[in-house]
């Protein structure tokens, strides 16, 4: 059941997308294909992950009232929830709705990354096919005539890997030092933050060679559209906090 609706609403649409672009693309450049089909995707979940990306960014801001607060009132764990809960809603951030966001879009890039794995390129699945969708008549697996997008991309897979560590950096909040007899949490905090920014690049690096150059360039393009939306995402709320502290300064003043 929840195979069908992942194939019929997320699979399928995402594979026709990608077919119909081929078809359209100069010289049916499938690693041009990807490029646009990644794009669109992520243009479309620009709402979506904007948010989080947003979230993050307050989230690493408020890290150091945090840890004041959980050492305050670490005696009184409903104390200090409260106290959490309050500065959340103080600076309009809500935790929750990040995770949320996450898994809503969790199934469209899974689908994406299916479509790229198991698509079958050069072969054209037909009977995936929309009636309005052509069937190419030319397929060129060599994106810009270099790389083979059926094949393995050593280049593709290191920048791809090297593109997520760059993400990895901006978008993972800074754990706390440790102390001399660091807690479980801690160890567990640091460890995960250790894992994420080092070892999840040299997976994303082996899964990129090992599948197919596609996929590389899929998660290569994924992980520049994120590393600019992250920045964007800095810009304004420094652009806004520069704003909010000139404003004040203003109505000081006067």
């Amino acid at each position: 059941m929840i195979i069908n609706i992942f194939n019929t609403f997320i699979f399928t649409p995402l594979y026709n997308g990608l077919v119909f672009l081929i078809d359209i693309v100069p010289y049916a450049d499938v690693g041009a294909a990807v490029i646009i089909l990644t794009v669109i995707v992520k243009i479309f979940l620009f709402p979506l992950a904007h948010k989080v990306a947003h979230m993050q960014v307050k989230m690493k801001e408020l890290a150091p009232k945090l840890e004041e607060l959980k050492e305050k009132y670490k005696e009184d764990k409903q104390k200090q929830t409260l106290k959490i809960m309050a500065l959340y809603r103080e600076h309009d951030v809500r935790p929750f709705l990040s995770i949320l966001v996450v898994f809503i879009q969790l199934p469209i890039i899974l689908g994406l990354y299916w479509v790229f794995f198991k698509g079958g390129l050069p072969d054209i699945q037909l009977d995936l096919l929309y009636s309005f969708v052509p069937n190419p008549t030319a397929i060129n697996m060599n994106f810009l005539g270099l790389i083979d997008m059926g094949g393995r991309s050593i280049i593709l897979a290191l920048l791809a890997g090297g593109t997520q560590f760059i993400h990895s950096y901006y978008a993972l909040p800074k754990p706390k030092p440790r102390g001399e007899n660091p807690s479980l949490k801690e160890d567990l905090a640091h460890s995960f933050h250790l894992q994420m920014k080092y070892v999840m690049p040299i997976i994303v690096v082996v899964i990129s060679y090992t599948i197919s150059a596609a996929i590389a360039l899929y998660w290569l393009t994924s992980n520049l559209f994120a590393i600019g939306q992250e920045l964007i995402v800095r810009r304004r709320l420094e652009h806004n906090k520069e704003a909010s502290v000139t404003k004040d300064y203003e109505s000081g003043s006067n």
